[in-house]
């Protein structure tokens, strides 16, 4: 099809995730060529899906065949970019969705975003395939739990185990504040991940595929500041840390870590671009991944672009690599 491709330009979500779903679609949209693309931004929300026109029309989308019409035409999208934080855009539930409709899009499918959206099995599976991770135990809302059958070694992480941004989350050093953190990630979610604290120097980085090959993004260090115990939502979106990209560290340990994401991503059998979690332990000198973002943030503050940035290529050309991957998937199936 000659001209340029209309691309649905995903947002929104049903989680509290959606505000920085909306920050990262507005970066997208900002660096996606309009040269080659019509964009076209649909906001998923319960109330509805709906496309938004610069004069602030809302036109609803036809779920039938994830269609919009405007002025009495119909658009039909050629590839979907998911910039959507949170369900039901990072957990699967919209990549089975379009794997039914046959529509490409940008992230992974939906048995990995369903699997890397639980953190459990995230880590589970990372196990199994020989990547270090932490020791833990996994909640369940309507499970008993007795803290004096506790087996980990403190401090350790609570956390809600889907869901990302670090929204309750607590570290946890004194076995009486066990179950005040218990409670606050269950009010996230009815699924809760007690994680044991593996010490070291903490580092994130992108991951994609371009023409087929799994490319490691220069690295970043992410060092919360004195008066944050950890990397949290508050650390990560007001400020409160010091994000070092390219990150100084030896040759060794950034091959280490660069190949521990590439086998990461290969063993997950991703697709786009993931960002994936570190801590890189000096003692064993080895890296230990804490989880896997499959929909890696994209705002200003975020750490994609600034790895992009660091890798000297330009938003335009990577936000283009994605849907370029994407189509040729597609067409390979």
């Amino acid at each position: 099809m000659n001209g340029p491709k209309n691309i649905a330009l995903v947002t929104g979500g049903y989680s509290g995730e959606a505000v920085i779903s909306y920050k990262s679609a507005t970066t997208i949209f900002n660096h996606l060529d309009k040269s080659k693309y019509n964009v076209y931004v649909i906001d998923v929300t319960k109330e509805g899906w709906f496309y938004k026109a610069e004069n602030g029309e809302l036109f609803a989308v036809d779920k039938n065949d994830f269609t919009i019409s405007v002025n009495n035409h119909k658009v039909i999208f050629e590839c979907v970019f998911i910039g959507m934080h949170g369900t039901p855009g990072e957990d699967g539930k919209l990549q089975g969705y379009f794997d039914v409709l046959g529509f490409p899009y940008t992230s992974c499918n939906a048995a990995t975003s369903a699997i890397t959206f639980n953190k459990r099995y995230t880590v589970a599976v990372a196990a199994f395939a020989g990547i270090n991770v932490a020791k833990s135990v996994h909640l369940f809302k309507q499970q008993a739990f007795d803290s004096n059958q506790f087996n980990l070694n403190l401090p350790v992480f609570v956390k809600p185990n889907n869901g990302g941004s670090s929204i309750g989350m607590s570290k946890v050093s004194k076995k009486e504040n066990l179950a005040a953190a218990i409670e606050k990630a269950f009010a996230e979610d009815n699924q809760v991940l007690i994680e044991e604290m593996i010490t070291g120097r903490e580092f994130t980085i992108g991951v994609f595929k371009h023409k087929g090959e799994i490319i490691a993004m220069p690295m970043t260090e992410v060092k919360a500041d004195a008066d944050m115990e950890f990397f949290d939502f508050v650390a990560k979106y007001q400020g409160k840390s010091t994000e070092i990209t390219p990150a100084e560290a030896s040759e060794e340990v950034y091959k280490k870590v660069s190949d521990a994401a590439k086998k990461v991503y290969a063993v997950f059998n991703c697709s786009g671009v993931i960002r994936i979690d570190f801590i890189y332990n000096e003692e064993r000198n080895e890296p230990f991944m804490l989880e896997i973002n499959t929909i890696p943030g994209q705002s200003d503050a975020s750490i994609v672009p600034q790895q992009v940035k660091a890798m000297g290529w330009k938003l335009e050309d990577f936000y283009a690599s994605l849907i370029e991957e994407a189509l040729a998937d597609a067409a390979a199936k």
